[in-house]
């Protein structure tokens, strides 16, 4: 009876086990902060100057269990790549709110010191009415209101702006720059333009066409291409970190990758235990964003419009498939049974997450498992705890 008592708790064990291996965890850094995202729900936790911790969390809307077809393979990543986008501007964007209200906070309180001493050299006595705290102002509903609009308004121009200066940087800039060299370097035409053209009849007729006449035809076109939007990505991402806002928002980073390690390995979420986990993580969107640059160059090699403008629409047009199939690469190659290419399809990111990602202190730490314990709070009660499961069934084996 007792051994039947044990296989059963046994099994029991495993099959909770099992589902937190399949509770995938993700997040974000964001200002002095946090953002922890599960399946079901998210939580942003940000540290104040008076070392309080203050969060947020909401749950996710299912997009997939009402439209099925979001579950597909390829397409599930287009889907969760706008979810993303969204959630993650919201989180900047509440970061930003908790950190300017911080700041004002601090400059009420050195201008109460400030008034306080003046009150003391005018009189030598202290003024009770003078020098008593700010009387906090209770915004008026229809101001709450116009407020939380105004966000909204600035969340969807902050995701609109993003999109179109990732597209001018790496979509259009490398394409017109490698057209351009490629034509100086003779591996393609250059372009006839009459001696009574204009300074921009010149630039357009260098950029307007795109005819190769050597150096591995549109597949060489595509890999230079590639390189370059690479490059271009590398040197925003190393000139950033030179940032003392970026590196801390870096380091954020890390303890965001560090506290997702904890708990997939299923160890306690502590600072303690977080500390001695990696920064790199496979599906970090650093990795993300260097295997969407390898795909596209595989994909974009069948592109051979000689239009410049043809080109472009097909590569925007493109993008969602680039990064739905990205997302297969990334999601495929955290997990251990994945193949040697795959995992060398995300070494590139591994790398740059060496910038990207920097060592941070327990102070950091703490609110990256704040962030990711009050998201939890939100997901279904059988995976809440889901890491002392993987600890008893080691106590139990």
């Amino acid at each position: 009876m007792k051994n039947n008592k044990s296989a059963r708790k046994m099994k029991f064990l495993h099959t909770l086990f099992a589902m937190e291996r399949d509770l995938i965890v993700g997040g974000q850094a964001v200002m002095e902060g946090v953002m922890m995202r599960t399946p079901s729900a998210y939580a942003i936790a940000c540290r104040k100057s008076d070392g309080s911790i203050v969060t947020t969390a909401e749950k996710l809307p299912k997009w997939s269990d009402k439209y099925k077809w979001l579950n597909l393979p390829v397409l599930r990543g287009g889907a969760t790549l706008i979810q993303s986008m969204a959630l993650g501007v919201k989180a900047l964007n509440f970061s930003a709110r908790i950190y300017e209200e911080d700041l004002e906070a601090q400059e009420a309180k050195e201008k109460a010191k400030e008034l306080e001493t003046q009150a003391v050299l005018a009189d030598g006595t202290l003024d009770e009415n003078f020098t008593k705290a700010p009387v906090k102002v209770v915004m008026p509903e229809k101001e709450k209101a116009k407020k939380k609009t105004s966000q909204s308004a600035s969340a969807v121009g902050s995701i609109i702006f993003a999109l179109g200066f990732n597209i001018l940087l790496f979509i259009v800039a490398p394409l017109v720059l490698t057209n351009v060299l490629f034509i100086a370097l003779g591996w393609a035409q250059a372009p006839l333009i009459a001696e009574s053209a204009s300074w921009w009849q010149s630039a357009t007729a260098y950029v307007w066409k795109i005819q190769i006449a050597s150096f591995g035809g549109w597949v060489g076109f595509n890999l230079i291409d590639g390189l370059i939007r690479m490059v271009f990505f590398i040197l925003m991402i190393f000139s950033m970190s030179f940032l003392k806002d970026i590196r801390r928002v870096f380091e954020y980073h890390g303890a965001e990758h560090k506290t997702v390690f904890a708990w997939e390995k299923g160890l306690e979420l502590t600072p303690a235990y977080a500390k001695t986990m990696r920064r790199q993580h496979p599906r970090c969107g650093t990795s993300f964003l260097m295997v969407v640059m390898l795909v596209a160059i595989v994909l974009f090699s069948v592109i051979n419009f000689e239009a410049m403008w043809l080109n472009l629409v097909v590569r925007i047009a493109l993008m969602p498939l680039v990064a739905g199939l990205s997302y297969e690469v990334i999601r495929y190659a955290a997990k251990k049974e994945s193949g040697a290419i795959f995992k060398f399809m995300t070494l590139p990111g591994l790398w740059l997450q060496n910038i990207t990602t920097q060592e941070p202190d327990d102070d950091q730490l703490e609110v990256a498992i704040v962030s990711l314990k009050e998201s939890l709070k939100l997901e279904p009660s059988e995976v809440k705890t889901a890491p002392v499961f993987e600890r008893e069934l080691e106590v139990v084996v």
